[in-house]
């Protein structure tokens, strides 16, 4: 298999995972391994770097509510982010080497999977109520709170925000679509600090090959994302949470198979 094909086919499951509660670097870092690429900084950067294709799916799809409803829906979502940057600075490099490893993101996916089961269950029935627009500052920072669970690994981003929001009143809907806008500066951080960190290997990371790489998955990740977010806002309207769960269990059994038979 071609390194091109395999940038692809990256750059799909970026697209596809990414705002789906089901953990976007775990798929990426199980389908690196299935597609026998060898570990390395470009890899790492790459699998961060990539993430920007699928984000810049978001203001393409939510400009009128971005740039059109003032400016409190960006000190809602600054409230979320600001326990990502406290948190993300102090405990990210540390969570990410006491929790790694295939086992550890097949359990992640599993436990994942019955909590998105259960969720609706365990909720009052008038959690479904709160819209984007009626967010206090207090319960956005809440919401990040829960968004900071992610970084340990396999857990899902957004499914992480999803969770928090439904729990601290969200909608279906508008708890889907929150992840969303708070993924913008989450993964804009994400990206910056891992520039960063690697500010010292930029003749490593922006080869020619490499450049031609990191656009390809970008493009292909923004195109798959397009489509996954507004299959995704449909579907949770209609069907809640739990397929994601039942999803997150199958893939996590899987997974533990496979490294057992390894």
């Amino acid at each position: 298999m071609t390194e091109i094909l395999k940038t692809i086919i990256l750059g799909l499951v970026e697209g596809l995972t990414e705002f789906l509660p089901v953990s976007s670097t775990a798929h990426l870092i199980v389908s690196e391994n299935l597609l026998g690429i060898e570990n390395s900084k470009f890899l790492n950067f790459f699998t961060v770097f990539v993430q920007l294709g699928a984000i810049a799916a978001v203001p393409f799809l939510y400009f009128k509510r971005l740039f059109a409803s003032g400016l409190s829906i960006y000190y809602t979502i600054i409230a979320s982010f600001i326990p990502a940057v406290i948190l993300g600075v102090l405990l990210d490099d540390f969570l990410e080497a006491l929790f790694q490893g295939y086992w550890f993101i097949a359990g992640s996916w599993i436990v994942g999977g019955f909590i998105l089961i259960r969720i609706d269950a365990w909720l009052p029935s008038k959690v479904d109520s709160t819209e984007i627009n009626a967010i206090s500052y207090l319960k956005a920072f809440k919401i990040g709170l829960f968004q900071c669970i992610a970084m340990i690994p396999g857990v899902s981003r957004s499914g992480a925000t999803i969770v928090g929001g439904r729990v601290l009143g969200l909608s279906h809907s508008a708890a889907v679509e929150y992840s969303f806008l708070l993924g913008i500066p989450t993964i804009l951080g994400a990206c910056a600090k891992k520039l960063l960190d690697y500010r010292h290997d930029f003749d490593v990371l922006f080869t020619k090959e490499h450049i031609q790489f990191l656009g390809i998955g970008t493009v292909i990740s923004f195109i798959v994302a397009l489509l996954t977010i507004h299959w995704m806002v449909g579907f949770v309207k209609k069907h809640g949470f739990k397929l994601f769960g039942y999803y997150r269990i199958i893939v996590g059994l899987l997974l533990s198979v496979y490294l057992w038979m390894s």
